[in-house]
């Protein structure tokens, strides 16, 4: 298959565009002219960051300074045009790969000149890029997208071969240097070929995660993600970290090896990208609005800001449909309530018992969310918006029909702890009015607040918090992990399980029927066909539903007026300050 044959393949399965709507805020930038240079970009939020590793980054938000501090195989232009924003582009790679007749085969060919953040300046080579596919499954730090990578042909057996009795740096670093994946070979420098199990059409996509950035051998001195490793941080994008303090801040300086004519989705015209933590919602919006900051960090507007702010500065602001979904998310491994979770009847039950509706007024009104009615959000292959089987009148539930089920399942008179972020935006109002719709229905709810910064990074991902019943019911969210043909992101990673735990599968939920139809979903190359696959995969999951969909809302961003040529990078539903010009 030549590059003519991979565009086409690419336009085959993207076949709904992640969309941005009244972006106010120029053209896109490029590496090219029209740009001033200089300056410091300053983003202020609430919380700290996941982790600086980029083998360990779930968030959408970590994609703001990943973008920064990293660089991968294929990434995407930062744009304001639907369309061109989920286009593949070569990034590390000097062009899309040339992939064999079978669908098996990807080579890529790296570009000249991509230069480590070292003292002594290297270029990255492509047995650095193999370091990163290797390292996605270390005992220590696992990606969350790991079980994506299986599709290479010898990576599960790789992964089983590292020591998970008493991982250490050192053996994962023997590992990575001395042991081979069969399906990842490196003939020279700059050429890397994988071979693949099996067709996977989103395979050019998966390759855009931060996940599977270039790891120089030196990091691998490291405890990943360690303070030392922290410390020690080797970039291979155009900035570089210069001072990190946790729940404090995160500054990036130049990468001063970094070389424009070798990067052409990176202006990186600004000296210094500064982040700061612990600042309130209230006060972040109020400094960027004010000019004191440049833009919010791991946040949004608040819809209940977002008309007043319009007023002044509506030039500056923009949302953007991210493609994912919050949900209520139930424990099927407690044994609270007697294991009531655990029926299919009962989870089906309170598929009815909340006043979406109110949850999308809440929220900013239609024209900023809407009501959630599976796995999949709008923009993602396999989406449906007449496919609801929970369907009631106006999305505003139907309590009376929820608390009839109950009964018919046994499960009368349920009492159930809702973990939800307690200093993330609406989260609190939002968990109050789900717990006075499940009153109507018959439902106590216990309200479990958990601090945005331990609620992903520990409350949810803690086996024992599941399984010990500390939660029932969890308020969650998720977004692609890629843009394009996505809906394996989506589904794979939280609902499926073959004995091996999935970071974000809470409960390691399975269904057999839906994996078939993913299976052919993916080796698809009918854009009709694998829409419709992906629709039956979301009604078999619906069927046996694992989360209750709530809604999903729009990334509502704004930037200070001396930010220029602000566009939207995809990957992290904001601005892609990488490509912003500020001028003060």
């Amino acid at each position: 298959m030549n590059r003519k044959n991979i565009i086409s393949m690419i336009a085959v399965i993207a076949i709904s565009a992640i969309a941005c709507s009244g972006c106010g805020s120029g053209s896109t930038a490029s590496s090219s002219g029209g740009s001033t240079s200089g300056g410091t970009i300053k983003l202020v939020g609430t919380d700290d960051i996941d982790h600086l590793d980029p083998t360990g980054s779930s968030l959408v938000s970590t994609y703001t300074f990943q973008r920064a501090i990293s660089r991968q195989l294929i990434s995407y232009k930062a744009s304001n045009d639907a369309k061109e924003q989920i286009d593949p582009q070569p990034d590390l790679a000097a062009s899309l790969p040339t992939v064999s007749a079978d669908g098996l085969t990807y080579t890529f060919k790296l570009r000249k000149n991509v230069m480590w953040s070292t003292k002594k300046a290297r270029a990255i080579t492509s047995k650095d890029v193999a370091n990163g596919f290797k390292r996605v499954c270390n005992p220590l730090l696992p990606a969350s997208t790991a079980s994506y990578f299986n599709v290479i042909e010898g990576m599960e057996e790789f992964c089983a071969a590292y020591d998970t009795k008493n991982p250490t740096a050192q053996n994962i670093k023997e590992h990575i240097l001395n042991d081979s994946v069969s399906g990842i070979s490196t003939p020279d420098d700059s050429t890397i070929v994988f071979k693949l199990k099996e067709k996977a059409s989103d395979f050019i996509y998966m390759v855009s995660l931060s996940n599977v950035s270039p790891v120089a051998e030196e990091s691998l001195d490291y405890t990943p993600d360690s303070p030392e490793y922290r410390a020690n941080y080797i970039s291979s994008g155009p900035y570089t970290v210069d001072e990190y303090k946790a729940d404090g801040h995160l500054y990036l300086k130049r990468n001063p090896n970094w070389k424009r004519s070798s990067d052409p989705l990176r202006a990186a015209n600004a000296d210094r990208i500064e982040i700061t933590f612990g600042v309130s919602t209230d006060s972040a919006v109020q400094q960027v609005s004010n000019g004191d900051a440049d833009g919010l960090w791991a946040m949004s507007v608040p819809a209940a800001q977002w008309t007043t702010l319009q007023a002044t500065n509506g030039d500056d602001m923009t949302t953007f449909a991210q493609g994912g979904t919050h949900y209520l998310a139930f424990n099927m491994l407690t044994s609270n309530n007697d294991g009531a979770l655990k029926k299919t009847a009962v989870r089906q039950a309170l598929q009815y018992a909340v006043d979406k509706a109110a949850l999308v007024q809440k929220l900013g009104g239609k024209s900023l969310a809407e009501a959630a009615i599976g796995i999949f959000g709008r923009g993602v292959v396999g989406f449906d918006e007449n496919d609801d089987p929970y369907k009631t009148d106006g999305n505003k539930g139907d309590s009376a029909k929820a608390k009839s089920l109950l009964a018919k399942a046994g499960a009368s008179n349920l009492t159930l702890k809702l973990a939800y972020r307690s200093d993330a935006g609406s989260e609190a109002a939002i968990a109050q009015i789900i717990q006075q719709d499940m009153e109507k229905a018959g439902v106590t709810i216990e309200l479990v607040p958990v601090p945005s910064s331990d609620f992903y990074a520990s409350f949810m991902t803690t086996p024992d918090n599941t399984k010990n019943g500390k939660w029932d019911l969890a308020l969650c969210g998720w977004n692609p992990d890629w843009v394009g043909g996505a809906a394996r992101s989506v589904f794979q990673p939280q609902f499926t399980y073959d004995g091996t735990a999935q970071v974000y599968n809470y409960s390691n939920y399975n269904n057999d029927k839906a994996n078939e139809l993913a299976k052919q979903a993916l080796t698809s190359t009918d854009s009709t066909k694998a829409a419709q696959l992906w629709s039956k995969v979301n009604d078999a999951v619906m069927a046996d539903p694992p989360v209750l969909p709530l809604y999903s809302v729009d990334a509502t961003l704004i930037h200070s007026s001396a930010i220029k040529n602000a566009s939207i990078f995809a990957l992290s539903a904001t601005y892609d300050w990488t490509n912003v010009s500020v001028e003060r």
